[in-house]
């Protein structure tokens, strides 16, 4: 059985918080408020009170706002871009509302008034909009393709290889997804870019693979080895790196010649 959408989204968002540079950077944006003491915070908590008030919020919403993305941009990843972007910031800024309201009450004691109630959801849903935009903007960039070249001149190299820096354009060996990103492995490194997977695997140009798992593509000449694990598969790049097959996907590896039929 395949994973469901919630757990392939936790595993994300583990996978994304383990990583040390989104402890530093969430970490740092925490000591940042609680130093500037925005909204009110200055005058109300002592500089101890503001770091731990200002690190639990950013942290609770990021993580909370993180999480609740990934699950919708699942969902809605086929959408035309504003749809798309209205619904997960919808869903995003419901999230951080509740968040920070009960955050306040429980450190101030501290509910909006309905008076108050417009502008501050009006700033928790214009943030979430504007972030969110941004993310499914420089997501959904695609390069146009590459002029098919003459019979007389040499393949032309894959598009995708044009966003890598030049000391790591060489030969695809892989394609995997990472939170908002893909990792482009060649054979003379790896670099994460800021895409969807199935726009890296538009700029694939003639290289021969294929997506083999949700979060895979793998290039079928670069493979050294395969094993089998249970009803699913396992190719050993030759960079090292492993790449999980899906039980769905196993017949394409087949029909590769990968393994036998």
């Amino acid at each position: 059985m395949s994973d469901s959408q919630p757990q392939s989204a936790l595993r994300e968002w583990r996978t994304h918080f383990s990583h040390p540079v989104t402890l530093v950077v969430t970490g740092g944006v925490g000591v940042i408020l609680a130093l500037a003491g925005p909204f009110g915070t200055d005058d109300l908590l002592s500089l101890p009170g503001r770091v731990l008030y200002w690190l639990a919020l950013v942290l609770a919403t990021y993580s909370a706002g993180f999480l609740v993305s990934t699950l919708v941009r699942k969902a809605v990843h086929s959408m035309p871009l504003i749809p798309a972007v209205a619904i997960e910031a919808l869903a995003i800024g419901a999230v951080i509302c509740v968040l920070v309201m009960g955050v306040n009450a429980l450190v101030f004691g501290w509910v909006p008034s309905p008076k108050d109630l417009p502008e501050f959801l009006g700033t928790v849903f214009g943030i979430a909009v504007i972030v969110t935009g941004a993310l499914h903007v420089a997501s959904r960039h695609v390069r146009p393709d590459a002029v098919a070249p003459q019979d007389t001149a040499p393949p032309a190299p894959p598009p995708i290889l044009d966003r890598l820096p030049l000391d790591k354009r060489a030969a695809l060996v892989a394609l995997s997804v990472e939170d908002h990103y893909v990792r482009v492995r060649t054979l003379r490194g790896e670099e994460l870019i800021l895409m969807r997977l199935s726009d890296a695997v538009r700029e694939i140009g003639a290289t021969p693979g294929a997506q083999v798992h949700r979060s895979h593509w793998a290039a079928f000449d670069q493979v050294t080895s395969v094993r089998r694990e249970g009803d699913r598969a396992i190719l050993t790049m030759t960079t090292g790196a492993e790449v999980p097959v899906s039980r769905a996907n196993v017949p394409r590896i087949k029909e590769a010649g990968l393994l036998p039929r």
